[in-house]
């Protein structure tokens, strides 16, 4: 016993000094989220949303509140002095020609993009086509648009994301084949304006810091590349620019309610699988917390003024289609319901109630050709 003794009174202190430090261990982080995370999202009041702006006109909101958006997305880079279109390759396909041009996106950036036209007279309807983020960075525009002229490993990889995504069709061939000129680029950080290291997940998180130490933002940079390209489609002799859609999933859904707000170039949008609100997103499950990704559809300072569907609503009263899915992990169906319900009510004030479409599918975080085919009704009917 007396041997045993002294190891017994070690193996107390031990223990009491491990309770010790449980008991006075700190922390305010959990799942990188500050524990107090429910106070400051308290604390965002929304001064800007239409619902809390009675003393404006619509239309005087509408330009205030554009106005704030365009401030947070800025600075950008300069637009580019003239296009300079070249066609790079062409191949005909059923009903419409496919092209792979080069233009002037910016004063800084010559993008590769595919082109489609439709055969016959024009001018025509058009679409810019907004590709996902999807964490897959090797494909971009090809998301959207069947690629061709490019290697047999860039074609099986277009083709295994669209049918992990858009159910097997790639939407923009869909829709030339009905008429429309549909425009897809890369967004940067994709493909052909990718990383000459190679894709790579944590690099957006570098990327986006490097854009803020030089006082611009990720999110304002592809906005507004989004913004030139809808520009540009709108000078081709082709295109009726009074008819002028853009169309996206996930985050090009993200880009595609963004840019209806930004422009009334954009005639009607439709945006599946990207609406949600703070509230819901914010939180320590979902995968917004994450940052990484996130930067893509980040903008400083917004959010101390309007939440995702009050931006979404300066594009009122044009036409707009949102699509979520009730399975859908990434954005919960609580937060779809909070933020159409939003929706509507700036739409109804308006007397613009037939103009806007929300609609929840029992579907995961996936474009479906039913979706797809609905999307391409809205637009007929309101292109």
């Amino acid at each position: 016993m007396s041997r045993l003794f002294p190891l017994y009174i070690c193996l107390q202190i031990a223990l009491s000094a491990q309770a010790q430090r449980s008991d006075t261990a700190r922390y305010e982080l959990k799942k990188n989220m500050p524990v107090y995370y429910e106070q400051m999202k308290a604390q965002l009041t929304w001064p800007l949303a239409w619902r809390h702006c009675p003393e404006l006109s619509f239309n005087d909101w509408r330009t205030k509140a554009r106005q704030k958006l365009d401030s947070c997305l800025l600075p950008v880079p300069p637009a580019p002095a003239t296009y300079d279109m070249q066609v790079m390759a062409r191949e005909q396909r059923q009903g419409y020609q496919a092209l792979k041009i080069t233009f002037n996106l910016t004063a800084w950036s010559r993008i590769p993009a595919y082109l489609l036209i439709p055969d016959g007279e024009g001018p025509f309807p058009a679409i810019v086509m907004l590709h996902d983020h999807g964490a897959h960075f090797s494909v971009g525009k090809e998301k959207m648009i069947r690629p061709f002229g490019v290697s047999t490993e860039v074609i099986k990889d277009a083709d295994e994301w669209t049918v992990k995504c858009y159910d097997g069709q790639y939407v923009g061939d869909y829709y030339a084949a009905h008429g429309y000129v549909v425009l897809a680029i890369d967004a940067l950080f994709w493909n052909e304006r990718g990383r000459k290291e190679g894709a790579d997940y944590d690099g957006q998180q570098a990327f986006a810091s490097n854009l803020m130490q030089m006082g611009m933002n990720w999110a304002g940079v592809m906005t507004y590349d989004d913004l030139r390209s809808v520009e540009f489609l709108a000078s081709l002799p082709q295109v009726d620019k009074e008819r002028i859609g853009a169309l996206g999933f996930s985050m090009g859904a993200h880009r595609a309610w963004m840019l209806a707000a930004l422009t009334d170039l954009v005639k009607a949008g439709a945006a599946v699988c990207w609406m949600n609100t703070t509230e819901y997103l914010m939180t320590l499950t979902n995968n917004q917390n994450r940052g990484g990704s996130a930067y893509a559809m980040l903008v400083p300072g917004l959010r101390l003024w309007m939440d995702y569907p009050d931006v979404a609503s300066i594009a009122c009263p044009k036409p707009m289609l949102f699509f979520n899915g009730s399975q859908d992990k990434l954005f919960p169906l609580a937060g779809a319901e909070d933020a159409y319900r939003i929706l509507r009510e700036v739409w109804e004030s308006q007397g613009a109630g037939n103009r806007l479409v929300t609609k929840l599918w029992d579907s995961p975080h996936f474009f479906s050709k039913a979706m797809q085919e609905e999307t391409l009704k809205f637009f007929e009917q309101h292109l």
